[in-house]
This record gives C-alpha cells, structure tokens and sequence, in this order.
C-alpha cells in the first residue's frame, strides 16, 4: 500500500505539514539542470560578448536569491533558514548543466530550495541568451542528493 500523501489530510484537504515535533538537523539538497543552447550562444557566453552581461554571474545570482524564497512561490513550502546555496554553472558541447545545493540546520529538508535555485538559473539562462538561440530546451530538474534528516541520505543513480 503506497505512502499517504504528507500534505493532503486523511478526508483529501490539502494543508502545512506541521514539523514542530520533529528534531532540527542538518540538512543538505543537490539538484540539477540542463539547458540545450546552439553552438552561438555558447560562444558569446565563453567570449563575454552577451549585450545583457554576465550571463553566468546573474544565472547564478538569480539561483541563490530564487532558492532564499521557495516558500513564497511553492504552496505548502516551510521558510527555512537557508545556511548556505550554492550554484554551478557548467558550459559543455551541447548545452549548460547547473548544480545547485542547498544547506540547512531545520526540521525539514531543502530538496525544493534546491530545485527552485536550479530551476530560476536555468530560467535565467534562457531569459539572458534568448535573443541568440530562440530553440533552447529547459529539462531533466531532479534531485540528485539529499543529506541529513529522518529517511536519511541517498544519492540518485
């Protein structure tokens, strides 16, 4: 028999779960991203030659402030007291992976602090590099590891 849903209550209400009784420890997401880009945009990006700037600084920027509000954008998120985020930013041949890691000491986890810092690069990404490559392709945001808490750590495959 699968789990029953933590945010939905027993009669199908959605509602916070409350963690108050759980123990505060730390706690650490990674999540990734990919963005497809064209040969071009990759270029302007190595060369610096984007009108917009510094198309990675701002990415990254963009991650970190994205992850510190979570739970203004996500519903039922708890605001947790972010220790530490950070955000690569990694060119290859085909596009840009972004890593973002989040850190806590809280009594819950960061895996949406996470997503959300990878999700607002990638957005980022593609608001600063679309008057290059109008066909790029967002995708593939995951989880790739959590530390810390009650179901303890794991790392995805």
């Amino acid at each position: 028999m699968p789990e029953r849903l933590s945010h939905v209550t027993g009669t199908g209400e959605a509602h916070m779960v409350d963690v108050s009784a759980k123990p505060t420890t730390v706690r650490s997401a990674t999540a990734r991203g990919r963005i497809s880009v064209d040969p071009t945009a990759l270029a302007a990006i190595v060369e610096g030659s984007i009108a917009k700037g510094d198309v990675i600084a701002t990415a990254r920027i963009a991650g970190i402030m994205a992850a510190k509000r979570t739970a203004d954008i996500i519903p039922l998120c708890h605001p947790l007291p972010l220790a530490a985020v950070t955000v690569e930013i990694l060119p290859d041949d085909s596009g840009i992976e972004v890593i973002a890691t989040a850190r806590t000491a809280a009594q819950t986890g960061v895996e949406m602090e996470a997503m959300t810092a990878a999700s607002a690069t990638l957005l980022t990404l593609y608001d600063m590099l679309k008057a290059i490559d109008k066909m790029m392709v967002i995708g593939q945001i995951r989880v790739t590891e959590k530390r810390g808490g009650k179901s303890g750590d794991w790392t995805a495959p």
